[in-house]
């Protein structure tokens, strides 16, 4: 999917990667992540945001939750956005500061003492339970906790496994009961996805579900909250930025932008941001037909993925599909055109849209790549542990 991208503008990178292969640095299996590109990126994302008034809650699970990654983000997004409670206890250790928590898995009511006290800037509920355990928590800890109501997705545009909020037609009703509880505050407004990519463009574009939470958020205006926020996360970009300041968002949750691998990079290689990491495997045998088999352990159900880069010959081979519901033992590729162009322990760089953390993947990070002296500084699994 970023094969071309990555080889066009960061081709440095998949030389490091195949040459720290080659010498047994990494394994197979094992994303190679560029932190020089990473922490230019997200530069570039919080110099926007601040032109436009924004402000940026930034996502790391699907850089595997790594800590040197965090702090080349955190050194210019201050604060996070945590999908889950072990995410943003990793954030919250690395130093990053508490954004918006809950936003796509819920606080478990035990893990909310602890988690508050961090006082984050907003927690996002996706019922009144969930407010009513917020506000309990909160107001044992002698605090208000500012919290973002989840709106339900629009019919149609829900994720499988993502759903859950509060309809538009029930917001109302829900922030009277919201309002009685002593220990939050209604600050604002969430949901997702509110940008998608169009798939044959890569261009972005405004979801129904962003239509419903701008008008949720002019409910809770209506009903006299003051400085109400509307986070509108997924696909935020340097592309997308401008339209979120011009719809009413006050925030932006940048993931997939820190890498340069939205499905706007995969069609237009000249985006500001740089692609920052590449997957590096090896063949491990070639069926009687000579299709090669490459390692897997991180190939993502919805990577996109279509060719595979063997570095000694050079040969680009077709990835072939295989189902989701398959163990990711191996991937097969083409057979190539000479038998010589694919051999067992041969190098593989592939350049896919991942989710790291949902991989058993190795992470690699490479410092140095932007003056010419790349060098390995670190290897961690692929929820950020120093291996």
């Amino acid at each position: 999917m970023f094969l071309d991208t990555v080889l066009t503008r960061n081709a440095s990178l998949v030389d490091t990667a195949a040459a720290l292969h080659r010498s047994g640095a990494v394994p197979p299996d094992t994303y190679v992540l560029d932190a020089d590109a990473v922490e230019a990126n997200a530069a570039l994302l919080a110099a926007e945001a601040d032109r436009l008034g924004l402000t940026l809650w930034f996502v790391v699970k699907q850089i595997g939750r790594n800590p040197e990654l965090i702090r080349a983000v955190s050194r210019h997004i201050p604060e996070f956005a945590a999908i889950d409670p072990a995410e943003a206890r990793l954030l919250h250790a690395t130093g990053a500061r508490a954004g918006n928590l809950g936003h796509l898995v819920q606080i478990p009511p035990r893990d909310l003492p602890e988690m508050l006290a961090w006082r984050p800037e907003a927690v996002t509920v996706f019922d009144l339970a969930n407010a009513r355990a917020v506000s309990d928590a909160a107001a044992a800890l002698g605090t208000v906790q500012d919290v973002l109501v989840r709106l339900e997705g629009a019919p149609g545009s829900v994720y499988p496994g993502q759903e859950g909020g509060v309809p538009l037609d029930r917001l109302d009703a829900f922030a009277a009961e919201a309002e009685r509880l002593s220990g939050i505050r209604l600050a604002g407004v969430t949901a997702f996805p509110c940008v998608l990519c169009d798939p044959a463009t890569g261009r972005p574009a405004p979801t129904p579900t962003f239509e419903l939470a701008v008008k949720a958020k002019a409910l809770l205006a209506a009903r006299g909250h003051r400085d109400v926020k509307l986070s509108a996360p997924s696909a935020t970009s340097m592309a997308t930025l401008p339209l979120l300041a011009e719809l009413g968002a006050t925030h932006g949750e940048p993931g997939h932008s820190l890498t340069g691998t939205t499905p706007l990079h995969a069609l237009d290689p000249h985006q500001p941001e740089q692609p920052a990491y590449v997957y590096v495997t090896e063949v491990a045998h070639t069926l009687a037909d000579g299709r090669p088999a490459l390692h897997g352990g991180g190939f993502y159900a919805r990577a996109g993925i279509r060719e595979a880069l063997l570095p000694r010959s050079g040969a680009r081979l077709a990835v072939q599909p295989s189902p989701a519901e398959n163990i990711d033992y191996y991937r097969l590729l083409d057979a190539p055109a000479l038998p010589d162009e694919a051999r067992v322990g041969d190098t593989a760089v592939l350049a896919f849209r991942t989710q790291i953390f949902v991989t058993r993947s190795t992470v690699a990070v490479v410092s140095g790549l932007s003056a010419g002296a790349p060098r390995l500084t670190g290897l961690y699994d692929a929820r950020g542990r120093a291996l």
